[in-house]
């Protein structure tokens, strides 16, 4: 996925500015794409240059001018085209599945203790996604918009339970072996 897809589809939605992005970033779509604020303000310098949003600047008094982007007609049949395109699975670059293929050749008790240190983000992260689902997708039913973004706060569930899950196998195994 490009960062440049995601930040027109954040445009879709309303005008915003590069500060506005990030933080939408850093709310709600943590759980699938994280780009820094110098990744998403480079890109949307891109995106301009292409055609695909137009910005206007914002003076606000006592701070610098703001530079709010809204997408164009060529960037929503940009996205279009984008999300017509078949995706393929994002390919796995994991080290703790490394050190995991590599643990009969390691101290088990360090393997086990990695393996429950990992276990413990995963659980702090699958804790956080709930009490975003609590607090904001609980109200009964849901306007289209964000019954979309509720599905991608789902996936983000399910990922950390199965994380937590696979990581408490991994334990059980480690611990027998003792």
């Amino acid at each position: 996925m490009a960062l440049a897809h995601t930040i027109l589809t954040v445009l879709c939605e309303k005008e915003a500015s590069g500060y506005d992005i990030s933080k939408q970033f850093e709310e709600s779509m943590a759980c699938y794409w994280t780009a820094s604020q110098q990744q998403i303000y480079r890109e949307l310098g891109r995106i301009e240059q292409n055609g695909w949003a137009c910005c206007r600047v914002v003076p606000q008094h006592g701070k610098p001018d703001r530079k709010v982007y809204a997408i164009t007609e060529a960037g929503r049949q940009e996205l279009s085209q984008w999300a017509a395109e078949p995706s393929l699975p994002t390919p796995i670059r994991e080290d703790l599945l490394v050190k995991v293929l590599g643990g009969p050749y390691t101290d088990p008790d360090q393997l086990l203790a990695e393996v429950q240190r990992r276990r413990g983000v995963h659980a702090g992260q699958l804790a956080s996604y709930r009490e975003t689902e609590a607090l904001f997708f609980s109200q009964g039913e849901l306007p289209l918009q964000e019954q979309f973004r509720y599905l991608t706060l789902r996936r983000g569930i399910l990922f950390e339970q199965e994380w937590i899950l696979w990581c408490d196998e991994v334990i059980a195994f480690l611990v027998a072996l003792r």
